[in-house]
């Protein structure tokens, strides 16, 4: 997988993640996670032999409960060319949603704090710019724009 591809399937994610923690069972949530779409329904996939299917259905079916087509769906997770076939994704997959299975983001109440927009940020300086595909998108370090 090219360098700057990275960042799709991590901000998806831990968008993913951060949503389920922040808003599942919350009615006045800025997001509705619907049943069977959650961070905890990526966890049961982990180790299934189509979890790359499973994971993609679940961050769709978030998508089109909050009108996030196109925004959160970019990342393919069942692509074998950018994931590795049969055994090498499922065990590349079950260790991605590990990795963000031990984070806590229920309690994330900091001021001002903007979680995704850094994650984004620390990616597209990291591997966006090292793979030259910017894609119209350049990076300018906060402290620049800030200036």
């Amino acid at each position: 997988m090219d360098a700057s591809q990275y960042k799709d399937y991590v901000l998806t994610m831990l968008f993913m993640k951060y949503v389920s923690d922040k808003f599942k069972g919350d009615p006045y949530g800025m997001i509705v996670v619907p049943k069977g779409a959650s961070y905890d329904d990526m966890i049961a996939a982990k180790g299934d032999k189509e979890i790359g299917d499973k994971i993609n259905k679940i961050i769709s079916a978030l998508a089109e409960e909050n009108d996030l087509k196109g925004v959160i769906g970019v990342a393919n997770f069942n692509d074998e060319d950018k994931l590795g076939k049969g055994k090498d994704m499922i065990d590349r997959l079950t260790k991605l949603v590990g990795i963000f299975q031990g984070l806590d983001l229920s309690t994330n109440r900091a001021g001002g704090d903007d979680l995704l927009g850094d994650a984004y940020e620390f990616l597209i300086r990291h591997f966006a710019t090292e793979s030259g595909k910017s894609k119209g998108q350049f990076y300018t370090p906060s402290e620049v724009s800030q200036i």
